[in-house]
């Protein structure tokens, strides 16, 4: 702000030839620099770079759109990157993190903030922090660390930064509401284009989806298909690339605004519009073919309808009918059948690898093998299953940390529920926020993008999730003391 009032004063102070000068300097610097991308980039990839230039120099000054622009990266273009190499390739989202974090510290250095606001469950995050740093410096006995292990690993602990930055930084519950509304815009915008492009012919899907080569995304074969097979169906996969990975995005968003369409005073006042979100997440995650998902989403809701929407009940009892029922559902049906019997190849390959994961588990039970790589050759650290892959990784140890951990937090949350509840313009909020903890946790258990270095935007997402939840109850439980406080405080006068 400072500095452009100074540039006000400095163009003031010159005269108009100077002046005039300056001006047309800028404007042939600009279409010569804008000439040169279209040259080198193309015009679509030309416009979207200057749109995200004009996005980057707002982010930079506004801390809520720097968050909002980790939302956006993490669920339109997670493995999206920088298109020219400077030196290094940046991701988009650590741009979109670096960002965030030097408006952060900016607010500190002009002391807009004074001291951090804390919650119970950040101190057993703060032993989980611990505990990775120190299985990954103990597995380096078994193998070297490369660059993009280096690089991926503090991402991840730059990930799991954000529940310290976000509990501090969301103070109100209007602030709180407008995430999830965010979310609501983004999620459907992903759902939408998930869908259509399953619906367009793959050649065309596939076309489009190879332009997105430019910023690091495949430059072919990337329509997915059921066990990699074209004549079982394909799956979609929007700008995830991997349908699995969308599945546990979609259904960890749709458990978070799911309470909207039930909300007293929904974030987004169009119940239509919140309807048709929620109907496309929902479609775009069967098309996705993930069972773990789906399965991780009914129980999301289920538990959602037992705590507090019991009008939940029968729609999801008539929608387990239709589903059951329906000519349309019957081969994502016989798919949950055969998974649940252990008759298809995804499944078989799963059972291999949890065997393996055993035996490496009996070998290195307390501290694992690190995230360098497998001490011996007959045992790979890789496996559909987050708690198992933990396992491998970081120990038991690590595992009972992390499981204490989300104990902590559900348990923070059900104190502030006791407040939270009759709260008609919060109780749907911070119920969201905490069923789509559960949904990901669930879905964890036959999938591993939670946790898996490789999927920076999964891991973001969902300690994104944890610090929603811990903000919402931090919000609650002292307004509630602080209520009960006064009420005391009226009844000793009397």
């Amino acid at each position: 702000m400072r500095a452009a009032t100074a540039t006000q004063i400095w163009i003031s102070q010159r005269e108009r030839r100077q002046y005039a000068l300056a001006v047309g300097l800028g404007l042939g610097l600009a279409g010569a620099g804008l000439g040169l991308m279209i040259a080198v980039l193309g015009p679509l990839l030309a416009l979207a770079a200057l749109l995200g230039g004009l996005a980057g120099l707002y982010v930079i000054t506004e801390l809520r759109a720097a968050l909002y622009a980790i939302i956006a990266t993490v669920l339109l273009l997670p493995f999206g990157v920088f298109p020219v190499k400077i030196a290094l390739t940046p991701t988009l989202l650590d741009l979109a993190f670096a960002g965030f974090l030097l408006v952060y510290v900016m607010g500190w250095m002009r002391g807009e903030r004074a001291g951090l606001r804390f919650a119970p469950p950040q101190a057993m995050i703060a032993v989980y922090v611990m505990w990775l740093i120190f299985a990954f410096a103990l597995g380096l006995r078994h193998a070297p660390p490369t660059s993009t292990a280096i690089r991926q690993f503090a991402e991840t602990l730059l990930s799991i930064s954000l529940v310290f930055i976000l509990v501090d930084l969301l103070h109100d519950r209007a602030m709180l509401r407008r995430l999830v509304l965010v979310v609501l815009l983004l999620v459907g915008a992903q759902a939408m284009l998930a869908v259509a492009l399953y619906a367009a012919p793959d050649s065309f899907a596939e076309a489009l989806l190879v332009r997105l080569s430019r910023i690091g995304y495949p430059d072919g074969g990337v329509i997915r298909y059921i066990e990699d097979n074209p004549a079982l169906g394909e799956r979609a996969i929007g700008t995830w690339v991997d349908p699995n990975a969308l599945g546990g995005i979609l259904a960890s968003a749709a458990a978070m605004i799911a309470p909207q369409l039930f909300s007293r005073q929904p974030v987004l006042r169009s119940r239509w519009l919140t309807r048709l979100v929620c109907a496309a997440t929902f479609l775009a995650l069967l098309l996705t073919n993930s069972r773990a998902s789906f399965v991780a989403l009914a129980v999301g809701l289920l538990a959602m309808a037992l705590l507090h929407y019991r009008r939940l009940l029968p729609l999801l009892l008539l929608g387990g009918l239709l589903f059951f029922l329906l000519p349309q559902t019957q081969s994502f049906v016989e798919r949950l059948r055969q998974g649940f019997a252990g008759e298809d190849l995804a499944v078989q390959m799963r059972i291999g690898e949890t065997s393996d994961s055993l035996r490496l588990i009996s070998r290195y039970p307390l501290v694992g093998v690190g995230f360098t790589g497998s001490p011996d050759i007959d045992i790979y650290t890789d496996v559909a299953n987050l708690y198992l892959i933990m396992a491998n990784q970081i120990g038991l140890t690590g595992l009972l940390i992390f499981l204490l951990t989300m104990a902590s937090i559900f348990v923070y949350g059900e104190r502030a529920w006791r407040f939270v509840k009759s709260a008609p313009d919060f109780a749907a909020i911070h119920l969201g926020y905490h069923a789509a903890l559960l949904t990901a946790l669930v879905n964890s258990a036959a999938d591993l993008y939670f946790f898996r270095l490789d999927f920076q935007s999964s891991i973001t997402w969902f300690w994104l999730i944890v610090a929603l939840c811990i903000a919402s109850s931090r919000l609650s439980i002292p307004q509630a003391r602080g209520k009960k406080a006064a009420i005391a405080s009226a009844s000793s006068l009397l």
